[in-house]
This record gives C-alpha cells, sequence and structure tokens, in this order.
C-alpha cells in the first residue's frame, strides 16, 4: 500500500485477540516493527511474543471485561485499532445435530468477538477508530463437514454489518476474508479424518498479515478485504453466482468422497454412504 492510501502506523494503539496465534503473533510482530504500541488477548500467552499479551477468555464475559481494560490502559487509555482474530475451528457435520464443538466455535469466533467489540467500543469512538474483523472465505463460500466454522464466521460478518450502522458515523468496520493459512486451527478437523485437503489451497501468512494491515490503516474505510487474487475471485463467485459455486464444492466433495478420503471418518459416514450409492 502506498504511502497515499495508508495511514502512518507509527504511535498507533492495537489491540490484537489470539495474539499468540499464527496470525495474531505475526501481525503484532509486525506492526511492532512499524512503530506501533501493540498489546494482544489470548486464552494462553506464550510469553515469547514482540508485545505485551492479557491473558483473556472470550467466553467469559468477566474474563473480557477485565483484559480489555487492563489492555487498554497498557495502551495509554487509548485505542485506535481493534483487530477481531481469535478464532478456533474444527468438525462439525451439517446433518449431525449440534454438538459441544459447534457450541465452542460459535461462543468463540462469533460471541467471543461481539464481547470483546463491545467492551471497546467507548474507546473506539473516542478515537474514531478501526474494526478489523478477521473472518474467513467460508463466510461466503461454505465448505461440507465444518458448519459451525462456517456459521460462525458468515454470523460473524453479520455482526460487523449491524456495527458498521450503528458506529460508522464514529469507526470504520472492515472484513477481512483469509482462505486457509497453516496453523493449529486445523489440527482437531485433520485428526477426526476430515481434513480439507483437496478442497481448500493454503495460502501464504503474509498475505493474511498485509490484508489486515491495509484494512487497519487505509486512508478509506474499507469494506470488505480478500487476501490473494484466487480469493478475490472466490469471493466474487459466491457472492454474485452462488450456484456455480455450489456445484464447484458440491463436485470436489463428490470426487473426494467416492476416493476415499474420509473413508476412516466416522462424522463423514452419511456423505460417504450417500455418494457411494450414487456411483
Amino acid at each position: 500500500m502506498s504511502k497515499q492510501t495508508q495511514q502512518d502506523v507509527r504511535g498507533k494503539r492495537v489491540l490484537i485477540t489470539g495474539a499468540s496465534g499464527t496470525i495474531g503473533r505475526s501481525l503484532g510482530a509486525r506492526l511492532v516493527a512499524a512503530g506501533a504500541q501493540v498489546v494482544g488477548l489470548d486464552l494462553r500467552p506464550t510469553g515469547d511474543e514482540l508485545f505485551p499479551v492479557v491473558e483473556c477468555d472470550v467466553t467469559d464475559d468477566a474474563s473480557v471485561t477485565a483484559a480489555v481494560a487492563d489492555a487498554v490502559a497498557r495502551l495509554g487509555g487509548r485505542l485506535d485499532v481493534l483487530v477481531n482474530n481469535a478464532g478456533v475451528g474444527g468438525p462439525a457435520p451439517a446433518e449431525l445435530a449440534p454438538s459441544e464443538e459447534v457450541r465452542r466455535q460459535l461462543d468463540i469466533n462469533l460471541l467471543g468477538t461481539w464481547r470483546v467489540t463491545a467492551a471497546c467500543v467507548d474507546a473506539l469512538v473516542a478515537s474514531r477508530g478501526r474494526v478489523v474483523m478477521v473472518t474467513s472465505r467460508m463466510a461466503v463460500l461454505q465448505l461440507p463437514l465444518a458448519a459451525a466454522y462456517g456459521a460462525s464466521k458468515r454470523a460473524m460478518v453479520a455482526y460487523a454489518d449491524a456495527l458498521r450502522h450503528e458506529l460508522g458515523t464514529h469507526v470504520g468496520v472492515t472484513c477481512v476474508y483469509p482462505s486457509a493459512v497453516r496453523s493449529p486451527i486445523h489440527d482437531s478437523t485433520a485428526a477426526a479424518g476430515l481434513s480439507l485437503e483437496g478442497m481448500s489451497t493454503y495460502e501464504p501468512l503474509e498475505g493474511v498479515v498485509d490484508a489486515i494491515v491495509r484494512a487497519a490503516f487505509s486512508t478509506r474505510v474499507l469494506r470488505d478485504v480478500t487476501t490473494t487474487r484466487k480469493g478475490a475471485i472466490e469471493f466474487f463467485i459466491a457472492r454474485h453466482l452462488p450456484a456455480l459455486s455450489d456445484r464447484i464444492v458440491q463436485r470436489t466433495l463428490a470426487s473426494r468422497a467416492r476416493a476415499g478420503a474420509f473413508d476412516a471418518a466416522e462424522l463423514a459416514a452419511g456423505v460417504v454412504r450417500r455418494h457411494r450409492e450414487l456411483a
């Protein structure tokens, strides 16, 4: 981003959730190197981040209230940018009744974002700041066998829309849509035999961080930011040609199911059976 289209990052006060994870840690390090003041929130700070990280459970109201107050105090009582990055994934087929795993993802990805943002509203309004929602390509292009993650991220975008209507006179709200980045967030899905390898391609972490920085510091508030050229195409197709995106996903799922990709996955037994019956 050119100097003409980006605010000066130096001295900006930034709060990042999920700050000890793959994206949060890299983003925080980038911003610190650029001269920003950064504080993170994370359930399990590692202690070796390049910026202070406050322990916070985003599923707990009291924890969020206390952690955000601590973080803003560390930033000198001001907050220019909130990056809602905390999130989890996991196996959750849509055909099965909601499990504890489903509730966990909704509580962290959606309600955790809501709790933290609400706790930051006064500080953001005072600074005429920005909120950046790190959503997912799955907010617009749902993949099978991961219904909770897609539902939580799509709901996160709806929350961002409502926030934009309510705070838009004073606070900019931007959604960023990464695809998949190699990180531990995919471990539980892979362990359940539901890896989306072959349905989703990994993208460079650096590009995701670039997109978040662009969303946070562009001189003009951006509404939606994709992270790759391929992601921009997928975003356009999902938004404007949903029947086409449905066909692409369905054909890919059928091919993988018939090839045995999910044979060891108990949670995918229904998908496998139905596709084998069609063979």
